[in-house]
């Protein structure tokens, strides 16, 4: 899973009020030729919706994003999610993951966590929240002393079509996580025309990464 994952430079962090619109998101993604998907645990309808892509649409690489409690770990791996990510590192989070064998992305924004993540196994980290936290400059030097053990990094929060480009350059990132691919807004008014066109452009933005 993680050397799928590593081909996919871009993920659509999705916040879903009503999981009735799991299906037609996915639909939406997919029409635009992205092949994965991050729904966060943010709502209630998270873990509808997680289920619900999960059986319609099983050539989706599904992630679950915002696990934080042990009771969000445990729903997600139940479901059968092929990843799932957080905004910190929590070890007994990781090893739950572990433990069922899904690959799990633990946030991380120091040198200690960075650490601790790899003392865990976790070679895929995910920056957070990365335009707050300094950027593409504070993670340049942020991951300088860890590239060479192949660490990689999924830069999170901030992230936009006008600088994801400038994240994806930096040989220490694998994708960028971004939620304005499809928006609580735009999921809500059920505007999927205009999420396949803002995935396709991301795809062809990523495309032209150096």
């Amino acid at each position: 899973m993680l050397s799928k994952l590593l081909k996919r430079p871009v993920i659509p962090v999705i916040v879903i009020e009503d999981a009735n619109d799991a299906e037609p998101l996915a639909e939406a993604l997919l029409e635009g030729g992205m092949d994965v998907i991050e729904i966060t645990c943010r709502t209630a309808a998270a873990g509808e919706a997680l289920a619900r892509i999960k059986k319609a649409f099983p050539e989706m690489l599904l992630g679950a994003g915002t696990v934080v409690t042990p009771e969000q770990a445990q729903m997600c791996i139940d479901i059968g999610v092929d990843f799932g990510l957080a905004p910190g590192l929590n070890p007994d989070t990781v090893k739950l993951f572990q433990a069922s064998e899904t690959l799990f992305v633990p946030g991380v924004m120091t040198p200690s966590e960075i650490e601790q993540g790899l003392a865990l196994g976790c070679k895929l980290l995910k920056f957070f929240p990365a335009g707050a936290a300094g950027g593409v400059g504070m993670l340049k030097n942020l991951a300088a002393p860890y590239a060479p053990l192949g660490v990689k990094f999924c830069p999170t929060g901030g992230i936009n079509l006008g600088n994801m480009n400038d994240y994806l350059a930096l040989p220490v990132v694998s994708a960028v996580g971004g939620s304005w691919l499809a928006t609580q807004k735009q999921i809500a008014q059920k505007r999927w025309a205009t999420i396949t066109a803002q995935v396709q452009e991301a795809i062809e933005t990523a495309g032209n990464a150096t």
